[in-house]
């Protein structure tokens, strides 16, 4: 896609080297924009490869940012977008620790990629998130259990433009084929949640921006 949510792309998305995968990713991509729900394809960098509307739509509000759009990197986003807790509500507990736990997890993987690396100095360079990271994150993932670094069934709050879903929950689904995995990528779809049947869902509609320093707290583990 030319476009993603808040302006036009700051880089283009990676894409495999062989002709048979990129057709298999073109077929993909019509296959993803069949999901009603926001469906995105990540490497293990979290630079996004494939997006369908639904995705877009979610994230059309987002202000425009040098390095941290949803559609160019989705961790980077979460972590470094000032507009993200407009989006992803409940941001620090419910997105920005789990997405820290599954960056540690990548960092003991991939410890010498120059994209995470760069991504652990954007961290280090706010006091905040890096004592989070350091010093918070360790007890936060001891306290969850092995939970903590599983996307997939992981129910989590958001904020959607449509009001017809308002303020909602999502539960994140992984459907990863293996051809999808062989070449290193990895599917999330967040299936909104009719606001009915969303256990805890706030009532009212005011939407709170986020500061634009990170995490200011390192939270207890939810029940």
């Amino acid at each position: 896609m030319e476009y993603q949510a808040g302006g036009q792309r700051s880089r283009p998305r990676p894409a495999p080297e062989s002709l048979r995968a990129q057709a298999y990713l073109q077929d993909y991509a019509a296959f993803l924009e069949a999901v009603p729900f926001p469906s995105v394809v990540f490497d293990h960098r979290w630079d996004v490869v494939l997006t369908n509307d639904a995705f877009e739509t979610l994230f059309r509000g987002v202000g425009p940012h040098p390095t941290a759009m949803p559609g160019d990197n989705f961790l980077r986003f979460v972590l470094f977008h000032p507009d993200a807790g407009t989006i992803l509500a409940e941001h620090e507990s419910s997105w920005c620790l789990p997405m820290l736990a599954h960056f540690a997890a990548a960092i003991e993987r991939h410890g010498q990629d120059p994209v995470l690396r760069s991504i652990l100095r954007e961290i280090a360079q706010d006091p905040i998130m890096d004592a989070a990271y350091r010093h918070g994150l360790p007890h936060w993932i001891r306290s969850v259990g092995p939970e903590a670094l599983e996307h997939d069934g992981a129910v989590r709050p958001l904020w959607h433009p449509d009001p017809r879903w308002g303020r909602t929950d999502c539960r994140i689904v992984g459907e990863t084929p293996k051809t999808l995995k062989g070449m290193g990528y990895t599917r999330m779809t967040l299936v909104l949640r009719d606001a009915r049947r969303s256990t805890g869902a706030a009532r009212t509609t005011a939407r709170v921006r986020r500061a634009t320093s990170h995490l200011s707290v390192v939270p207890a583990a939810e029940a």
